[in-house]
């Protein structure tokens, strides 16, 4: 599946993450013939199993909801050349035409900037709420639970292990505006974004064990700044939290979206069936 001659494109922290969604073309396939039907059926399991089998690499399928595409993916994977190799195999599965690509969209996973620095969480919390001095055990204890905190919120955000028992999945890009007077994110000073950014977090964080999200940077990759992935089971909670998001001021005053997919993850048989396959 790799072409050894090719030095692997890998970023030096993260993973790169793509999503498609298609549309299966009925008249296309209605034109093949049984045996190459079963013969298309047959190599997009097996592409999905390979693309599965290789290293760091996490493939979930889709059966978008509404006839804004069929089905899709995400693919999450180091190296750049796999994620256009996979793609590319993904696309042409069933065959010439029979896909579609209906929309895509490539991001990496990537830190926030906006994360609490070991300072402010000393002067903070160590110290401000906790009153702990400097130099005891129990202050030293509480900055290791911070260093862990942190290492292991590090890991999920480039590194995540995604969820696929969550059924159902929902994706949308956005940017920050920088041309409105007054609502120009990237001229508001860094102290200020960064206490915003903490208030919008703590709106996420009551959705905890309900919304599973991941939130992955497009700047220069695609045409929007962030892609914005969300798991739930149950599709209400998507729209809560979208909304609940809303009214937040880094949504309110500074955000614009794109278009929102809605899909429900289901195993490759399942994809077959439902696109008529």
């Amino acid at each position: 599946m790799t072409d050894k001659s090719l030095p692997p494109v890998v970023p030096f922290e993260g993973w790169h993450v793509v999503h498609v969604f298609y549309r299966f073309e009925q008249a296309v396939w209605a034109n093949l013939d049984a045996a190459e039907q079963l013969a298309a059926r047959d190599n997009f399991r097996r592409v999905v199993e390979e693309i599965r089998a290789a290293p760091d690499t996490q493939l979930m399928l889709f059966s978008i909801v509404t006839p804004k595409a069929d089905f899709g993916f995400m693919l999450l994977t180091p190296d750049l050349h796999n994620a256009d190799r996979f793609e590319k195999r993904l696309t042409r599965a069933f065959g010439p035409d029979v896909l579609t690509p209906a929309y895509s969209y490539l991001s990496q996973t990537e830190r926030s900037e906006y994360t609490t620095s070991e300072a402010d969480y000393i002067a903070q919390t160590i110290k401000g709420e906790k009153k702990l001095a400097e130099g005891t055990p129990e202050f030293e204890d509480a900055l290791k639970e911070y260093h862990d905190r942190m290492e292991k919120y590090g890991k999920d955000r480039l590194y995540p292990n995604m969820p696929h028992e969550w059924e159902v999945f929902c994706f949308y890009p956005m940017s920050k505006r920088r041309g409105a007077p007054g609502q120009n994110w990237y001229a508001t000073a860094f102290e200020d974004r960064k206490k915003l950014m903490a208030g919008h977090a703590r709106v996420g964080r009551t959705w905890a064990g309900k919304v599973r999200q991941l939130i992955t940077g497009s700047t220069g990759l695609d045409a929007w700044e962030w892609g914005v992935t969300l798991f739930a089971h149950d599709p209400a909670h998507i729209k809560n939290i979208v909304y609940e998001m809303r009214f937040d001021e880094v949504s309110a005053q500074y955000a614009d979206f794109g278009p929102f997919y809605i899909g429900l993850q289901v195993p490759a048989e399942e994809v077959l069936k439902r696109i008529g396959a």
